[in-house]
């Protein structure tokens, strides 16, 4: 695969891997998304907007340069937001690989952290890098200062420094997320009115989608972490309503898996209200509500590639990523998209067998 390394959501060009639930490999463009659907089909996505989660400044104790990445909290609570769970990096910015940077200082429970226009406290050393802050003001003060100081989150395979209003999709809501929530960027107006014309229900909630790397490998192994999310009454019913009806619950992305099931899990269904995922899904996870996944293409060894096989067996899973290699799928937020049916689980088929739409 290949890394997008320019912030466009929907570049024309964009594709579509497709795996039928029989274990079929389709190739199309990503425009004919909605031709893959049935009248029935319910989406959800998540409609958490993006915050400007990485802030620069300095370990008081040290005097060294830090950026401290902001990577999760328990609640979706705005006027509770000073505590979080975050990651420290040493000195430099995005333009250098995440697994290259410099290790941060060595910090301690009461350190304190400086940034321009904020101070934070550190609560707790949860593992290496990954701290527990405290700001040091109202959640208000907290929200200007982010605004008004912070950048998205941002890794080296892209080409320019990211503008807010480039990790948002169109129907973003509430700034809750600290990576964007990137398979909504698929998601466009135009393709919402061409789903309610075939039939095909649209719904959201908001998941507070996590960071997807640390810079240290025994770190990243333990994402994603806990991720608050929550459920509006209207998407539960919809969701009830698509399975009563023997229509498909199509997860856009893998925060939308992970908050759907969690709520099953708790509750034997997907219901209104908030909840605190804190499960890994993968091999051994038994879905209840989602049927297919919409999501971008994932590196072997991420949290998010080992979730895809709970839609698929291994073997089928290494068919999708040798045909993603094969044909230059671009990868990370920006790259093209996977269409993953529940049950694929059909025996190997040819390279000569996939099926290339003339689309594609």
């Amino acid at each position: 695969m290949i890394a997008a390394d320019r912030a466009e959501q929907r570049p024309a060009q964009a594709r579509l891997l497709v795996v039928d639930e029989h274990g079929g490999i389709e190739h199309a463009a990503r425009a004919k998304l909605a031709q893959f659907l049935r009248p029935g089909d319910l989406l959800v996505a998540n409609d958490a907007a993006t915050l400007p989660a990485s802030l620069h400044g300095v370990h008081a104790r040290s005097g060294r340069s830090i950026e401290l990445r902001l990577a999760g909290r328990e609640s979706l609570r705005v006027d509770a937001a000073t505590r979080f769970t975050a990651v420290l990096m040493g000195e430099g910015d995005w333009r250098l690989d995440t697994n290259a940077r410099p290790a941060p200082p060595t910090v301690e429970p009461g350190d304190a952290l400086a940034f321009p226009g904020l101070r934070a406290r550190v609560l707790r050393v949860v593992a290496a890098r990954i701290v527990e802050v405290d700001f040091e003001c109202a959640a208000d003060v907290l929200w200007a200062a982010l605004a008004r100081h912070g950048r998205p989150v941002q890794y080296a395979h892209l080409r320019e420094p990211l503008a807010l209003w480039d990790v948002w999709t169109p129907f973003a809501g509430a700034p809750l997320a600290f990576e964007p929530p990137s398979a909504g960027f698929a998601i466009d107006w135009a393709l919402l009115r061409v789903l309610r014309e075939r039939g095909i229900g649209f719904a959201t909630l908001t998941h507070a989608a996590g960071l997807s790397a640390t810079g240290d490998a025994a770190l990243d192994a333990r994402l994603p972490l806990d991720e608050p999310y929550r459920i509006p009454a209207s998407t539960a019913l919809a969701i009830q309503r698509a399975r009563d009806s023997g229509a498909r619950v199509v997860a856009v992305g893998t925060t939308v898996v992970r908050a759907l099931e969690h709520s099953a899990a708790v509750h034997g269904r997907a219901v209104a209200g908030e909840g605190l995922a804190t499960q890994r899904i993968g091999a051994l996870t038994r879905l209840r509500v989602v049927d297919a996944l919409l999501s971008g293409t994932h590196e072997p060894g991420t949290s998010h590639h080992a979730l895809l096989r709970a839609f698929v067996d291994e073997r089928t899973l290494a068919r999708v990523d040798d045909a993603l290699e094969r044909h230059a799928y671009r990868t990370h937020e920006f790259g093209d998209s996977v269409l993953m049916h529940r049950g694929g689980r059909a025996t190997p088929l040819t390279h000569s067998a996939e099926r290339q739409a003339a689309s594609a």
